[in-house]
């Protein structure tokens, strides 16, 4: 097993890792650390407490932009408007609340204060983002969080206060991204959640190919209220 030193920025080629995907331990979580792990499709996962793990599995589970699935029952809430939408306004609530809200079969959090922290300064740096899902009274009912660089949004984690509102997300913000050319979006491990909505496995030398086109793509570092968010609502669903 690799072991990172925090004074080193590097890491080793993705084929060294196990078969489930870890392929380091140790480093840091810096900035530096961070912007170079993700265009090259490493990231952190790992329990509080417990040293940095950082994976890259093979096969990763992605969805491709124009492959999210939208149900019959999912149509309502947009043609009807009946949430808001928003990009990078709440970031730490986002994120928090990813920390806080108990998930079914899940007995505790993977996100500590020292994600957040970390993820809070890169989006601060304009790499990591959120979306919030709104209700009719101002109220932050669900959402997600992740980094992007390139063209490619690498998603770390999602919540819903109210039924199907990360859905309502994740389909904004996959349909979204698909306009502004994005093909991607990395969810990193599957769950049956995941896969009901489109996600697929990618055996790990097609996703480096993905990678490596993606090094010479401009990464959007603005606040993406104003440069992703220009869509109506009701008619996100019509982008193809």
């Amino acid at each position: 097993m690799y072991i990172l030193n925090k004074n080193n920025l590097i890491f080793p080629h993705p084929h060294t890792a196990d078969k489930s995907g870890i392929v380091a331990i140790g480093g840091d979580l810096s900035l530096e650390r961070l912007k170079l792990a993700y265009p090259y499709g490493f990231f952190p996962w790992y329990n509080p407490g417990e040293p940095i793990i950082w994976w890259h599995p093979d096969p990763r589970f992605v969805i491709f932009t124009h492959e999210i699935r939208v149900t019959k029952s999912m149509r309502p809430y947009f043609n009807q408007e009946r949430y808001k939408l928003t990009f990078d306004q709440e970031f730490l609530k986002v994120i928090e609340a990813c920390q806080h809200i108990k998930r079914k079969g899940q007995p505790g959090t993977w996100i500590s204060d020292e994600i957040i922290e970390a993820y809070y300064e890169l989006h601060q740096e304009g790499f990591a983002h959120s979306v919030e899902v709104w209700d009719q009274d101002e109220n932050l009912v669900g959402g997600l969080y992740g980094t992007c660089f390139g063209k490619i949004f690498f998603g770390e984690s999602m919540f819903s206060v109210e039924s199907n509102t990360s859905k309502f997300a994740l389909i904004s913000l996959a349909k979204l991204l698909q306009r502004k050319g994005f093909e991607i979006i990395d969810c990193q491990m599957p769950n049956d959640h995941l896969k009901k909505m489109g996600g697929r496995y990618l055996k790990r030398e097609k996703f480096l190919e993905y990678l490596r086109q993606n090094i010479f793509e401009e990464t959007l570092t603005h606040d993406w209220n104003t440069i992703i968010n220009d869509v109506p609502v009701h008619k996100i669903l019509s982008i193809q």
